[in-house]
């Protein structure tokens, strides 16, 4: 089972343990109770504000409803999240700088850049 399905298992089952039809969810987030129901099959992917709206509707924490633990303080969760972000910016920073050479290894330094003028030739 995928993330987006354990995700959409749990918004159901809360839901139901919380009463609600489909079709109150559905209004409550103005959505249509077939693309609310989309939802919760897994068929869409939920955007963090749909995310949240959908978490403050079922009266659940965001991160116990992703699955985070929450005996974490918000802040100590922020601060772990900001750095393995951190860490993957500087993975694809050097892999970005790797590319950049080896892109001057095979076309050398004379391919124009972006933002280097052209020079007219005056039509």
């Amino acid at each position: 089972m995928n993330v987006t399905s354990n995700l959409s298992e749990k918004i159901r089952q809360i839901r139901l343990q919380k009463g609600l039809s489909q079709e109150n969810m559905a209004d409550m987030l103005g959505l249509s109770t077939t693309a609310y129901g989309d939802i919760e099959r897994g068929r869409t992917e939920l955007s963090v504000s749909r995310l949240e709206n959908v978490a403050k509707l079922l009266d659940v924490p965001l991160p116990e409803l992703l699955g985070i633990d929450i005996t974490m303080s918000e802040t100590e969760w922020l601060r772990q999240e900001n750095t393995r972000l951190l860490a993957e910016n500087r993975r694809l920073q050097n892999e970005v700088d790797q590319l950049k050479t080896k892109f001057r290894q095979l076309f050398g330094e004379g391919v124009l850049r972006i933002g280097d003028e052209r020079t007219r030739i005056g039509f």
